[in-house]
């Protein structure tokens, strides 16, 4: 049993895809061929062509039918885009695939289960929509008859009655020599009916072999093996822009059609993403890259289209973007079964897009995990990216610490201190903003520096332990004197 998916007007519908816009399924658009002089129109939308436009025609006839009609022309870069998004969907259903032909992909689906072919073809053809692709698909004893099924249906046709199928269908369908067929016209012979009820020898008499290859094709009764092709081996989406992008939209319009294809080949082959590489060609022929590590592997295509959302909301370029490439590391994914004693994150995809939206507007210096530095500096600290997991508890000191608590200010409240005469030289009165105390008790100084061999990052203070109306640290530094906080 074989299956086909096709695509109609396929380089049509690949450059259409790469359109953004609510309306693009009722644009009136139609394919230029460059090649020829002058361009004439090989293929057109189904609005365009209720607005009289028709394959042959020149640009100013269809203009003159259709002044909104938009003219396009033929991007490799697209047709393989597209070409890669039928493969995907096609490998979903099996692994058995062959690309016929552009727009054209069949399948041998002998492994797949009777009862879950027409359910299977039917979700790959809902995927191809979601995907930008409108597609048919047809099922038959061959993969010919498979063809002609999904040619001539407008959504999923499967093959039961062959005879009864064949006989209407126009002999243009059997893709005859434009001399045979206009020969054959000449006969009064129009379809595949008409031409299989000639006898097979009889015609072998006349038209010689291809004649006869004609009647089995228009009979059905050709059949042949796959050319069964693999999955890619890199998992890569690239396009180079129509026009220069340089706004978000457009740009995010098109970096969803990547990730839908590119996490529907990473489902089928059992995989998930690592990190996402994003790479964006600029107008003044320089490129930026960028590469995204995910913090557990994925192949939800919300997420990692979220992780390139959140990063493209703060990117700001030097030109207009005029070329996209989006590459996937693939790894081995990740199952977990969350328990009552588990330590880590339920969605840490999610947590790691609110930090990366909280440092687009405090800045990526400002947000993470803080740890003290090897330092004898007074709050030191550096921060790192925050855990998927949370670490366990340390066990108990075993001398506890002993004391009274110091309550720091945060930040260090500055005051204006006076000195007893020299030598002793203490903090005998402290000024604050609320007004003066004297200091009845002071014990210091203890004095501490470092990083003496880096100017900029030279440090030196000198702590004291006062009594006001209450217990307090003072301290100086080169900065002045700061009541650094209050003991309990």
């Amino acid at each position: 049993m074989y299956a086909v998916l096709h695509l109609a007007d396929f380089a049509l519908q690949a450059v259409l895809r790469t359109t953004d816009g609510a309306n693009r399924d009722n644009l009136p658009a139609a394919l230029l061929d460059p090649t020829q002089r002058p361009p004439v129109i090989v293929a057109c939308t189904v609005a365009a062509r209720q607005e009289g436009v028709a394959c042959g025609q020149t640009s100013s006839q269809a203009l003159a039918r259709s002044p909104q009609l938009r003219l396009l022309v033929p991007r490799p870069d697209a047709e393989q885009e597209a070409g890669a998004a039928l493969l995907a969907t096609a490998f979903a259903i099996c692994p058995a695939v062959e690309a016929t032909a552009p727009g054209v992909c069949t399948l041998q689906i002998d492994g797949v289960s009777p009862e879950r072919r027409e359910p299977a073809i039917s979700e790959a053809l809902a995927r191809l929509v979601v995907l930008g692709l409108h597609a048919t698909g047809g099922a038959g004893p061959t993969p010919l008859l498979a063809l002609y099924a999904a040619r001539h249906t407008d959504a999923l046709l499967i093959l039961r009655e062959e005879r009864a199928f064949l006989a209407p269908l126009p002999l243009a369908a059997a893709d005859p020599e434009p001399a045979m067929a206009s020969l054959l016209a000449r006969w009064g012979l129009h379809t595949l009916g008409d031409l299989t009820a000639l006898p097979k020898a009889a015609l072998a008499q006349r038209l010689g072999p291809p004649g006869v290859a004609l009647w089995e094709r228009a009979a059905g009764e050709t059949s042949r093996p796959l050319q069964l092709v693999v999955p890619p081996p890199v998992l890569t989406a690239a396009l180079t822009c129509e026009f220069a992008l340089e706004t978000l939209e457009p740009l995010l319009f098109l970096l969803r059609r990547f990730v839908d294809r590119l996490a529907l080949e990473l489902a089928t082959a059992a995989l998930a993403a690592a990190e996402l590489q994003l790479t964006l060609a600029l107008a003044d022929e320089t490129t930026l890259a960028h590469t995204l590590r995910l913090p557990e592997p994925s192949t939800d295509a919300d997420t990692l289209f979220r992780t390139l959302h959140t990063h493209l909301e703060s990117l700001r370029t030097a030109s207009a973007i005029v070329g996209i490439q989006l590459s996937i590391t693939p790894t081995r994914g990740t199952l977990r079964q969350h328990g009552l004693f588990d330590r880590a994150l339920r969605d840490p995809h999610l947590f790691t897009e609110t930090l990366a939206r909280i440092a687009a507007v405090v800045g990526a210096d400002r947000v993470g995990t803080p740890l003290r530095r090897d330092t004898h500096r007074a709050d030191a600290f550096a921060l790192a990216p925050p855990a998927t997991e949370i670490p366990p508890a340390l066990p108990p000191a075993v001398h506890p610490a002993q004391g009274l608590v110091l309550r720091r200010y945060r930040p260090p409240r500055p005051v204006q201190v006076e000195l007893s005469a020299p030598p002793a030289a203490r903090p005998a009165w402290v000024r604050t903003e609320g007004g003066g105390s004297v200091v009845h008790v002071a014990h210091g100084p203890w004095r501490s520096s470092g990083d003496w061999w880096q100017n900029d990052r030279l440090w030196q203070r000198e702590e004291w332990d006062v009594e006001l109306d209450g217990l307090y640290r003072l301290v100086r530094t080169p900065q002045g004197w700061f009541l650094e906080g209050e003991y309990d």
